[in-house]
């Protein structure tokens, strides 16, 4: 079986001013337009510093300048390049870049946010069989649980290029801590997960069309 190599490359959301500026030199007029339509300063700095460095580390791969790389949109807006698959997440302060050659991927890194783990949440966005799990768990391991659950989902959706225009119950993953990540019912059977934590306070999640026996991740860091 041949091997599927991803590479997973974490990036600081909050450069220096010189090297934001940098960054957002590489950005095209579109990324931009986006990048100002933000309310926040923040949101729009971090939004620049994610596709800034998603274009720095797609130039090394496709030997050419970031501010040369020319995205299409998929059916379902889904960026692409030729001759490279690669998915962009990024919350709070950091961000994750997922690399690969003839496979699509998708990825998910989130912040966590007790605050943000609560039955409501999961009930409203959850599988029942996925809640049920959930609430049979002890308090102190429902928070790790329910971001399993949520960047496991995310990152499948984001691989198979469809978001939430699929629903978020319609499949079921793994998401009890200590468990392996797996996609369960009414998910593509071609596709594996992947669980990492890139940082202290994070949480990620790899999904990609390939079996999981044949998929060897590194973990680079973009300075």
């Amino acid at each position: 079986m041949a091997v599927i190599a991803v590479e997973l490359w974490t990036v600081e959301l909050r450069p220096d001013p010189a090297a934001q500026a940098g960054l957002e030199k590489l950005l095209s007029p579109a990324e931009l337009g986006r990048a100002n339509r933000f309310h926040f300063a923040k949101d729009r700095q971090a939004y620049i510093a994610a596709h800034g460095a998603l274009r720095t580390i797609l130039a090394t791969y496709l030997g050419c300048r970031p501010a040369e790389i020319d995205f299409a949109a998929g059916a379902n807006g889904k960026p692409s390049v030729a001759g490279i698959q690669f998915n962009l997440s990024h919350s709070a302060d950091l961000g994750v870049v997922a690399v690969t050659q003839g496979r699509e991927v998708g990825v998910d890194v989130e912040y966590v946010d007790p605050q943000r783990a609560n039955l409501d949440v999961a009930r409203r966005f959850f599988s029942p069989s996925e809640v049920a799990v959930l609430q049979a768990l002890q308090p102190e391991q429902q928070t790790a649980a329910f971001f399993n659950c949520w960047t496991r989902k995310e990152a499948y959706l984001k691989g198979i290029g469809l978001g939430l225009s699929v629903p978020l119950d319609s499949f079921d993953v793994s998401l009890a801590p200590g468990e392996p990540a797996r996609l369960l019912r009414g998910a593509d059977a071609r596709w594996s997960l992947h669980a990492f934590t890139p940082a202290p306070s994070y949480v990620g999640a790899l999904a990609i069309d390939g079996p999981e026996n044949a998929i060897v991740v590194t973990f680079r860091s973009c300075a």
